[in-house]
């Protein structure tokens, strides 16, 4: 494949030659940074995994230059971190059992520009060429810029393709705030308790980032934990690890449904809860 980023790349763990790689694709994740999707989108990861009819792809939009370092990397240029941050997402995919990794390059700044179609123009050839399912990537009440980028290049890519060619599910996953504020019954709860090892190996693998200062291991499990615990205050645990997304099938059904009335319906919907809640308990006066 082609892409506008001259040092984009599509790695292959298991070698298979890359139409039938892409093929088989029938869970797809769009994240910004490399760990983004091993954090966000383990429902699809585990869903694939040892499964001969079910497989992974991975898409990293950025470049991973401008990461923060410590530690060994303390000294690093921009460019020895990139090129750190790509084996790091290769070792994740190896592990993972991926389909396929994309790799695209892009700096921020572009994924970020609401101008910049060139993105868009890479995604809609990813997903022409894998034809997922089921698509992964950031929710739009994530409070990293660069997710919200990748939002907005992702569904502009699926909006773009026939009705026919469109994946069947689109959801919105954590990273940078989780979900856990959503009305129960507004958020989908991905039961992930299977492979607790391999979930801990896939964040590890980001030593970059670990050693950077960011304890992304510990977090992860811990939030997918923390849901699972939380999930239900009425009710014994119904699983031992969890993660939660918001679902925005909706956005890719109907091309006309904006993205912001659509994700202020679930923040709506959370505040009158949260002050019904109040008032029922408040005391008389």
């Amino acid at each position: 494949m082609k892409f506008h980023q001259p040092h984009a790349q599509l790695y292959i763990p298991d070698d298979t030659p890359e139409p039938q790689a892409l093929a088989r694709t029938t869970h797809l994740a769009i994240a910004a940074h490399q760990d983004d999707i091993e954090i966000m989108a383990i429902d699809g990861i585990l869903e694939a995994f040892g499964q001969p009819d079910k497989w992974f792809t991975g898409v990293v939009m950025t470049n991973g230059a401008g990461s923060p370092r410590a530690g060994v990397y303390g000294d690093y240029t921009d460019e020895q971190m990139r090129q750190v941050r790509i084996e790091e997402q290769k070792k994740a995919a190896f592990v993972g059992q991926y389909a396929a990794q994309f790799l695209l390059d892009y700096p921020s700044v572009q994924v970020k520009d609401p101008a910049a179609t060139e993105p868009v123009e890479d995604l809609i050839a990813i997903l022409r060429a894998t034809k997922p399912d089921i698509v992964y990537t950031h929710n739009p009440a994530d409070k990293h810029n660069t997710h919200i980028g990748v939002i907005y290049k992702t569904l502009a890519a699926i909006r773009a393709l026939p009705r026919a060619e469109r994946p069947r599910r689109l959801y919105g996953c954590e990273v940078w705030r989780d979900l856990d504020w959503m009305l129960d019954e507004d958020k989908v709860a991905f039961d992930v308790s299977r492979y607790e090892n391999m979930q801990m190996a896939l964040v590890a693998v980001f030593d970059s980032q670990i050693s950077g200062g960011k304890r992304y291991d510990l977090a992860t499990m811990g939030r997918r934990r923390a849901n699972a615990t939380y999930y239900a205050s009425h009710a014994t645990d119904m699983a031992d690890l969890m993660t939660f997304a918001m679902d925005l099938t909706p956005l890719i059904e109907d091309d006309a449904l904006d993205m912001i009335d659509y994700v202020m319906g679930y923040i709506d919907r959370f505040a009158r809860d949260v002050r019904g809640r109040l008032a029922s308990m408040a005391p008389s006066h």
